[in-house]
């Protein structure tokens, strides 16, 4: 007869790699990476450097290499139309515990804006709209 375990310590979820199990240690503290858009505009500047280099004969190609469509890649390039402190700001964002800061869907209404002000003026928006605190509903703060 085999006796039941009994755990008095608090347990978290943890996953490393594809394996999931619980842990008595507690969290490390917030994980910062480069955000996901941030990662996305180095590498259409990398790209629009192949690109200009000769490394890569044209946007097709590198759609072929990369194994996306054309479309994706002209996405991709039209990040390099936003005004230099937009860039140079996306270039700094980092997601804190997986939680992106914003999104490449965001930001394509400004990449058609032609002037950098009416960009500035729609990503202080998006970005306003990116911090402002959450408000729950009515419903879900009453009790039973």
């Amino acid at each position: 007869m085999s006796m039941p375990i009994v755990i008095t310590s608090a347990l978290r979820r943890v996953q490393r790699g594809h394996g999931k199990g619980f842990t008595a240690e507690a969290p490390r503290g917030p994980v910062h990476l480069p955000a996901r858009i941030a990662v996305m505009l180095a590498f259409a500047h990398t790209m629009r450097d192949e690109i200009a280099q000769s490394r890569l004969p044209d946007q097709a190609e590198a759609a072929r290499r990369l194994g996306v469509t054309p479309a994706r890649v002209s996405q991709l390039l039209d990040l390099l139309s936003l005004a230099p402190d937009i860039q140079e700001h996306i270039l700094f964002l980092e997601a804190v515990d997986g939680r992106q800061p914003m999104y490449e869907r965001q930001l394509r209404p400004l990449v058609r804006e032609r002037h950098w002000s009416a960009q500035r003026a729609a990503f202080d928006q998006l970005r306003r709209r990116a911090t402002a605190p959450t408000h729950t509903s009515m419903s879900q703060d009453r009790t039973p």
